[in-house]
């Protein structure tokens, strides 16, 4: 299977995890046990699968977040409630998201149970090697309900995909920091307020970063140079050939079968108000 097309599939389907970032369901599931609302629960919920770890491997492997950020909830997420239940509770929040956003009709029809059977083969595609988020996940158990199996396969592509985009990006010579604001400088999701809030960055600090690209003509003013256009490029085409095994193991007709399965539940989701309107606002 083609990298490129690997990639686009794989960027179709991600609704179906992400959207796991901004259930309500998910956040209740997770302050239930004692998390703080908003950011603890992101990074607590995504880095739970590691165990107790500190704030220096979780910022490693989310790779754009200011450390002093992730150090204000993590460690100390796990004062609260164990890595362990924070993963089951993740997992209790996505049932119930699903359920409300796509019906018990769907969650319990033929096509929720082949696309579960053919993401659960394409996750175990997937090769651990250097993919630390993506191991952790994969040492999780599966779970038994088809609509889980699905959420849980796709998670274990994202942090896969995720963790090779990561690769490609130091191989790139970008910090996490550079890494956010060129692609916020491609005009393509967050914008640059949405982007230093969410991330936890300074407007100095996204300016030091502007300024250290200008200076390798990665940049002029707020947008890429065409040496930045093709560098960004190229850290894409290298994030979907790193994140290409799976979909190769899997195969063409597959790879399509699980599309035409799974894309009718993303765009329900998305109907259904999976996302806010102001995303990428």
């Amino acid at each position: 299977m083609d990298a490129h097309d690997a990639g686009r599939t794989a960027r179709s389907l991600e609704t179906l995890h992400a959207l796991c970032y901004f259930s309500p369901e998910v956040e209740s599931s997770l302050v239930e046990l004692g998390l703080r609302k908003g950011r603890m629960c992101y990074f607590a919920g995504r880095a739970a699968p590691m165990g107790r770890v500190g704030g220096g491997p979780v910022t490693a492997t989310f790779y754009v977040f200011n450390p002093s950020l992730v150090g204000h909830f993590i460690p100390s997420a796990w004062e609260l409630a164990a890595p362990a239940e924070v993963h089951a509770a993740r997992y209790r929040g996505v049932d119930a998201a699903y359920r409300n956003l796509l019906g018990e009709d769907v969650i319990g029809s033929a096509e929720m149970a082949e696309a579960a059977e053919i993401a659960r083969e394409l996750a175990e595609g997937c090769t651990p090697e250097g993919r630390a988020l993506h191991a952790a996940h994969a040492d999780m158990a599966w779970p038994d309900e088809p609509h889980l199996v699905l959420f849980h396969a796709l998670t274990l592509v994202r942090e896969h995909r995720g963790d090779g985009h990561v690769a490609a990006l130091l191989h790139a010579g970008l910090s996490g920091r550079e890494a956010l604001v060129s692609h916020t400088a491609t005009g393509k999701g967050f914008t640059v307020p949405a982007a230093q809030a969410t991330r936890g960055w300074s407007a100095q600090e996204w300016q030091d970063s502007v300024d250290a690209l200008t200076a390798r003509g990665v940049m002029a003013g707020d947008g890429l140079t065409a040496d930045g256009v093709a560098l960004r490029a190229q850290v894409e085409a290298d994030t979907d050939r790193l994140g290409l095994a799976p979909w190769a193991a899997l195969g063409e007709e597959r790879a399509t079968r699980l599309r035409e399965l799974a894309r009718p539940f993303a765009k329900q989701a998305v109907a259904a108000g999976a996302f806010p309107g102001d995303v990428f606002a």
